[in-house]
Protein backbone atom coordinates (compact mmCIF):
# COMPACT_ATOMS: atom_id res chain seq x y z
CA UNK A 1 0.00 0.00 0.00
CA UNK A 2 2.99 2.46 0.62
CA UNK A 3 4.44 1.64 -2.53
CA UNK A 4 1.51 2.78 -4.33
CA UNK A 5 1.05 5.80 -2.05
CA UNK A 6 4.18 7.13 -2.78
CA UNK A 7 3.90 6.22 -6.78
CA UNK A 8 0.55 8.13 -7.08
CA UNK A 9 2.32 11.01 -5.22
CA UNK A 10 5.24 10.94 -7.15
CA UNK A 11 3.03 10.74 -10.60
CA UNK A 12 0.23 13.23 -9.57
CA UNK A 13 -1.91 10.22 -10.11
CA UNK A 14 -5.16 8.20 -8.70
CA UNK A 15 -4.94 4.39 -7.63
CA UNK A 16 -7.64 3.77 -10.70
CA UNK A 17 -4.42 5.37 -13.46
CA UNK A 18 -2.23 3.14 -12.04
CA UNK A 19 -4.18 -0.24 -12.48
CA UNK A 20 -5.33 1.00 -15.63
CA UNK A 21 -1.72 2.01 -16.94
CA UNK A 22 -0.03 -1.37 -15.44
CA UNK A 23 2.67 -1.03 -18.47
CA UNK A 24 3.44 2.52 -17.86
CA UNK A 25 7.43 3.18 -17.81
CA UNK A 26 8.53 5.71 -15.38
CA UNK A 27 11.14 8.23 -16.99
CA UNK A 28 14.40 9.04 -15.31
CA UNK A 29 13.35 12.20 -13.38
CA UNK A 30 10.42 10.30 -12.09
CA UNK A 31 12.17 7.39 -11.47
CA UNK A 32 14.81 9.36 -9.37
CA UNK A 33 12.48 11.20 -7.43
CA UNK A 34 10.50 7.85 -6.92
CA UNK A 35 13.94 6.09 -5.53
CA UNK A 36 14.02 9.33 -3.27
CA UNK A 37 11.21 8.90 -1.38
CA UNK A 38 11.41 5.11 -0.71
CA UNK A 39 14.55 5.76 0.68
CA UNK A 40 12.71 8.39 3.04
CA UNK A 41 9.99 5.94 3.71
CA UNK A 42 12.48 3.10 4.39
CA UNK A 43 14.47 5.00 6.80
CA UNK A 44 10.99 5.52 9.01
CA UNK A 45 9.65 8.46 8.02
CA UNK A 46 5.79 8.06 7.74
CA UNK A 47 3.96 8.23 4.07
CA UNK A 48 2.10 11.19 5.38
CA UNK A 49 4.93 13.40 5.62
CA UNK A 50 6.07 12.29 2.28
CA UNK A 51 3.05 13.11 0.40
CA UNK A 52 2.18 16.09 2.36
CA UNK A 53 -1.59 14.99 2.90
CA UNK A 54 -3.88 12.54 5.37
CA UNK A 55 -7.83 12.20 5.39
CA UNK A 56 -9.49 12.38 8.34
CA UNK A 57 -13.57 12.73 8.47
CA UNK A 58 -13.49 12.33 4.86
CA UNK A 59 -11.65 16.04 4.78
CA UNK A 60 -7.74 16.00 2.71
CA UNK A 61 -5.80 17.92 5.39
CA UNK A 62 -2.49 19.19 4.71
CA UNK A 63 0.34 17.50 7.28
CA UNK A 64 3.93 18.46 8.24
CA UNK A 65 6.05 17.32 10.65
CA UNK A 66 5.41 20.15 12.71
CA UNK A 67 1.98 18.42 13.35
CA UNK A 68 0.77 15.14 14.93
CA UNK A 69 -1.00 13.04 11.80
CA UNK A 70 -4.65 12.28 12.48
CA UNK A 71 -5.70 8.97 13.14
CA UNK A 72 -8.46 7.45 12.66
CA UNK A 73 -9.33 6.53 16.26
CA UNK A 74 -9.30 10.25 16.82
CA UNK A 75 -12.62 10.17 15.00
CA UNK A 76 -14.47 8.27 17.67
CA UNK A 77 -13.74 12.07 19.48
CA UNK A 78 -15.42 14.25 17.12
CA UNK A 79 -18.27 11.51 16.81
CA UNK A 80 -18.61 11.97 20.65
CA UNK A 81 -19.23 15.87 20.13
CA UNK A 82 -21.58 15.25 17.75
CA UNK A 83 -23.91 13.24 19.70
CA UNK A 84 -24.03 16.09 22.26
CA UNK A 85 -24.08 18.75 19.75
CA UNK A 86 -26.39 18.36 17.30
CA UNK A 87 -29.34 19.54 19.52
CA UNK A 88 -27.59 22.54 19.86
CA UNK A 89 -28.28 25.39 17.78
CA UNK A 90 -25.20 27.88 18.33
CA UNK A 91 -22.58 25.48 19.80
CA UNK A 92 -19.57 27.05 21.37
CA UNK A 93 -16.61 24.66 20.90
CA UNK A 94 -12.89 24.75 21.65
CA UNK A 95 -10.54 22.41 20.35
CA UNK A 96 -7.29 22.42 22.63
CA UNK A 97 -4.26 21.34 20.64
CA UNK A 98 -5.56 21.54 17.41
CA UNK A 99 -1.92 20.39 15.38
CA UNK A 100 -3.29 19.88 11.51
CA UNK A 101 -6.56 21.70 12.76
CA UNK A 102 -8.46 18.27 12.14
CA UNK A 103 -11.03 17.87 15.12
CA UNK A 104 -11.75 21.69 15.08
CA UNK A 105 -12.16 21.79 11.27
CA UNK A 106 -14.01 18.53 11.45
CA UNK A 107 -16.84 20.24 13.75
CA UNK A 108 -16.68 23.01 11.76
CA UNK A 109 -17.38 21.06 8.58
CA UNK A 110 -20.50 19.16 10.52
CA UNK A 111 -22.24 22.15 12.91
CA UNK A 112 -22.73 24.88 10.19
CA UNK A 113 -23.80 27.26 12.91
CA UNK A 114 -20.60 26.36 15.43
CA UNK A 115 -18.78 28.98 16.81
CA UNK A 116 -15.38 27.08 16.89
CA UNK A 117 -12.12 28.08 18.45
CA UNK A 118 -8.62 26.08 18.20
CA UNK A 119 -5.57 26.78 20.16
CA UNK A 120 -1.89 25.19 20.29
CA UNK A 121 1.49 26.24 22.18
CA UNK A 122 2.85 25.68 18.65
CA UNK A 123 3.11 28.36 15.81
CA UNK A 124 4.24 26.20 13.33
CA UNK A 125 0.75 23.83 13.88
CA UNK A 126 -1.24 26.62 13.92
CA UNK A 127 0.05 27.54 10.55
CA UNK A 128 -0.49 24.70 8.93
CA UNK A 129 -4.22 24.44 10.77
CA UNK A 130 -5.15 27.61 9.16
CA UNK A 131 -4.16 26.44 5.85
CA UNK A 132 -6.31 23.85 6.31
CA UNK A 133 -9.20 26.04 7.23
CA UNK A 134 -8.15 28.00 4.13
CA UNK A 135 -8.25 24.76 1.86
CA UNK A 136 -11.69 23.39 3.49
CA UNK A 137 -13.13 27.00 2.93
CA UNK A 138 -13.75 27.07 6.99
CA UNK A 139 -11.28 29.50 7.76
CA UNK A 140 -14.10 32.17 8.22
CA UNK A 141 -15.22 29.58 11.05
CA UNK A 142 -13.14 28.82 13.16
CA UNK A 143 -10.91 31.41 15.42
CA UNK A 144 -7.06 30.25 16.05
CA UNK A 145 -5.43 31.01 18.84
CA UNK A 146 -1.72 30.44 20.22
CA UNK A 147 -2.19 28.94 23.89
CA UNK A 148 -0.86 26.78 26.24
CA UNK A 149 -4.00 24.52 27.17
CA UNK A 150 -6.53 27.36 27.60
CA UNK A 151 -4.40 30.43 28.51
CA UNK A 152 -4.66 32.51 26.18
CA UNK A 153 -8.70 32.40 26.51
CA UNK A 154 -9.19 32.76 29.89
CA UNK A 155 -11.66 35.92 29.54
CA UNK A 156 -13.55 33.63 27.26
CA UNK A 157 -16.21 31.67 29.31
CA UNK A 158 -19.42 29.72 28.40
CA UNK A 159 -18.04 26.99 26.02
CA UNK A 160 -20.61 24.31 25.53
CA UNK A 161 -17.48 22.30 24.54
CA UNK A 162 -13.83 21.99 25.16
CA UNK A 163 -12.41 19.11 23.37
CA UNK A 164 -8.98 17.80 23.03
CA UNK A 165 -6.40 14.93 21.49
CA UNK A 166 -3.64 16.36 23.80
CA UNK A 167 -0.42 14.58 24.25
CA UNK A 168 -0.82 11.44 26.05
CA UNK A 169 2.12 9.50 26.62
CA UNK A 170 4.42 9.54 29.50
CA UNK A 171 8.09 9.04 29.39
CA UNK A 172 8.04 5.88 31.03
CA UNK A 173 5.84 4.18 28.00
CA UNK A 174 8.33 5.94 25.54
CA UNK A 175 10.12 2.38 24.45
CA UNK A 176 6.17 1.31 23.79
CA UNK A 177 5.92 4.10 21.04
CA UNK A 178 6.56 2.79 17.38
CA UNK A 179 9.77 4.19 15.82
CA UNK A 180 7.96 6.18 13.21
CA UNK A 181 6.13 8.12 16.09
CA UNK A 182 9.00 8.38 18.53
CA UNK A 183 11.62 9.63 15.64
CA UNK A 184 9.55 11.95 13.47
CA UNK A 185 6.40 13.08 14.89
CA UNK A 186 6.67 16.35 17.01
CA UNK A 187 7.30 15.46 20.67
CA UNK A 188 5.06 18.20 22.18
CA UNK A 189 2.29 16.58 20.42
CA UNK A 190 2.79 12.83 21.73
CA UNK A 191 4.42 13.47 25.18
CA UNK A 192 3.53 14.71 28.61
CA UNK A 193 5.45 14.31 31.42
CA UNK A 194 6.87 10.82 33.36
CA UNK A 195 3.09 9.74 33.56
CA UNK A 196 1.55 11.07 30.27
CA UNK A 197 -1.16 13.09 32.75
CA UNK A 198 0.81 16.73 32.10
CA UNK A 199 -1.51 18.22 30.03
CA UNK A 200 -4.81 16.53 31.14
CA UNK A 201 -4.80 18.03 34.86
CA UNK A 202 -4.44 21.37 33.19
CA UNK A 203 -7.02 20.36 30.89
CA UNK A 204 -9.32 19.12 33.24
CA UNK A 205 -9.23 22.04 35.92
CA UNK A 206 -9.01 24.67 32.88
CA UNK A 207 -11.88 23.16 31.02
CA UNK A 208 -13.85 23.02 34.22
CA UNK A 209 -13.36 27.22 34.42
CA UNK A 210 -14.15 27.74 30.77
CA UNK A 211 -17.17 25.69 30.66
CA UNK A 212 -20.67 27.42 30.95
CA UNK A 213 -22.91 24.64 33.15
CA UNK A 214 -24.14 21.37 31.19
CA UNK A 215 -21.07 22.09 29.23
CA UNK A 216 -19.02 18.75 28.14
CA UNK A 217 -15.24 17.62 28.08
CA UNK A 218 -14.47 15.25 25.63
CA UNK A 219 -10.68 14.07 25.23
CA UNK A 220 -9.32 11.07 24.08
CA UNK A 221 -6.86 9.19 26.01
CA UNK A 222 -4.20 6.30 25.79
CA UNK A 223 -4.90 2.94 25.82
CA UNK A 224 -3.67 2.33 29.61
CA UNK A 225 -5.15 5.66 30.68
CA UNK A 226 -8.69 5.08 31.75
CA UNK A 227 -8.94 4.92 35.21
CA UNK A 228 -6.04 7.16 36.06
CA UNK A 229 -8.08 9.69 34.21
CA UNK A 230 -11.29 9.15 36.07
CA UNK A 231 -9.57 9.21 38.75
CA UNK A 232 -8.69 13.18 38.12
CA UNK A 233 -12.64 13.86 37.77
CA UNK A 234 -14.29 15.11 40.67
CA UNK A 235 -17.79 14.00 40.69
CA UNK A 236 -18.61 16.92 42.67
CA UNK A 237 -17.95 19.37 39.83
CA UNK A 238 -18.32 16.75 36.57
CA UNK A 239 -21.30 14.27 36.29
CA UNK A 240 -22.85 11.94 33.57
CA UNK A 241 -18.62 10.73 32.67
CA UNK A 242 -18.37 8.73 29.70
CA UNK A 243 -15.53 6.21 28.38
CA UNK A 244 -15.92 5.35 24.48
CA UNK A 245 -14.10 2.28 23.12
CA UNK A 246 -12.98 2.27 20.08
CA UNK A 247 -13.20 -0.06 17.48
CA UNK A 248 -11.30 -2.97 19.17
CA UNK A 249 -12.83 -1.92 22.33
CA UNK A 250 -9.65 0.10 23.86
CA UNK A 251 -11.04 3.05 25.78
CA UNK A 252 -10.47 5.80 23.27
CA UNK A 253 -13.11 9.08 24.58
CA UNK A 254 -13.63 10.26 28.29
CA UNK A 255 -16.25 12.59 27.87
CA UNK A 256 -17.60 14.78 31.23
CA UNK A 257 -20.10 17.19 31.89
CA UNK A 258 -19.89 20.03 33.77
CA UNK A 259 -22.57 20.49 37.04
Amino acid sequence: MNAETLMMFVLGVNRAYLYAHPGRELTSEEQTRYDEVVGQRSAGMPSQYITGHQEFWGLDFVVTPAVLIPRPETEHLVETVLDFAREIERAKIVDVGTGSGCIALALAHELKGAEVFAVDLSADALEVARANAARLQLDGRVMFVQSNVLEALSGVRDFDFVVSNPPYVGKNEADKVQRSVFEFEPRMAVFSGQDGLDVIRPLIAEAHIALKPGGWLAMEIGYSMRDMVLELLDLTVWDNVRVVPDLQGIPRVIAARKL
